[in-house]
């Protein structure tokens, strides 16, 4: 057997585990599915010589010997990163101007809030689109340097000569409902009871959406009665609020008034949230760091939103 070496990605795994309190919120912000998550851990507590984590109603707590190896890992971390970031550094960024894309999705501003806040010499500019494939066509056309995309299990999306991509996050999808609604108090929503529903959804994104939703309802045993073609998230909410429709949304969105987001009982519709970027562009050399400024911003966005906290709290192994 070929004996496991340490890597800094090893490091950043378990620091993820240890900030987000549970494998299933670290596997969320990592992108991994939780039972992979689970063996990698196995893995490097043999490595390290014994037990990192001891799990518990709620996650997993760190023991003396995770403490130390934590400890470690974040001053490792630290001080790579801060070589990473240096002016002298090889992967220079000074004046850079990074192109980068963004489907809809609330990481977009905390991403560039990171960048501005780590690489102030590096001027962002952002292109908003809604479809995945225009995003991916204008990364292989050299038009943006970077992207964060969408894709769905079972339908990933696959890397190019030009173009590669790396998942920071699984989530899976919640509805928004109006506030009176007869399901707006349960805990969690079973998709069957919401088959007499009116639906809104988004256009074709070139990535299998709306195709992933409508096979949720086929497997639920029904197909939707009536749906709405929208894109105005901000109509979207006034539509909900007014009882004309529901309509499937990710589980950080923040609803206004009149309007509730529920889980969607058993996660039948789940998205991965990504960074892809050119290959031989100037996002390359700092791809490592975008993605981790990604993850965190997505943990901080799950923190943030009570309805997805909690949920991930009731799922710590989803």
């Amino acid at each position: 057997m070929v004996a496991m070496k340490l890597e800094l990605r090893h490091l950043r795994i378990l620091c993820a585990i240890a900030e987000a309190g549970s494998l299933g919120n670290a596997a969320l912000a990592l992108g991994f599915s939780q039972p992979a998550l689970s063996t990698q851990l196995s893995r490097l507590e043999r490595l390290l010589g014994g037990t990192l984590f001891t799990r518990t109603n709620t996650g997993v707590e760190l023991t003396a010997l995770g403490q130390e190896v934590v400890s470690a890992a974040h001053d490792i971390l630290a001080r790579v990163d801060a070589l990473v970031q240096r002016p002298s550094s090889p992967s220079n960024v000074d004046g850079l101007t990074l192109r980068l894309g963004g489907t809809i999705t609330p990481v977009l501003p905390g991403l560039v809030t990171q960048i501005k806040k780590g690489h102030p010499e590096v001027s962002v500019v952002v292109k908003s689109e809604y479809a995945i494939a225009t995003l991916l066509e204008m990364l292989e056309a050299d038009v943006i340097d970077a992207a964060l995309v969408l894709d769905f299990p079972g339908r990933e999306l696959r890397d190019s000569d030009a173009v590669v991509s790396r998942a920071f996050a699984t989530e899976p999808a919640f509805v928004a409902l109006p506030s009176n609604h007869p399901l707006a108090q349960r805990v969690e929503v079973p998709l069957a009871e919401l088959s007499d529903e009116a639906w809104f959804i988004t256009p074709d994104d070139g990535a299998g959406w709306p195709d992933i939703f409508f096979d949720a309802c086929t497997r639920a045993g029904f197909s939707p009665k009536r749906t709405h073609v929208l894109l105005d998230e901000k109509n979207l909410m006034n539509f909900i609020a007014s009882g004309v429709g529901i309509s499937v949304c990710q589980p950080t969105m923040r609803p206004v008034y009149g309007v509730t987001v529920k889980p969607i009982q058993g996660s039948p519709i789940r998205l991965r949230q990504l960074l892809a970027w050119r290959r031989d562009g100037p996002a390359a050399p700092l791809a490592p760091l975008l993605h981790r400024y990604a993850a965190d911003t997505y943990r901080q966005l799950i923190m943030q939103t009570p309805h997805y906290h909690a949920w991930s709290q009731r799922h710590p192994r989803a």
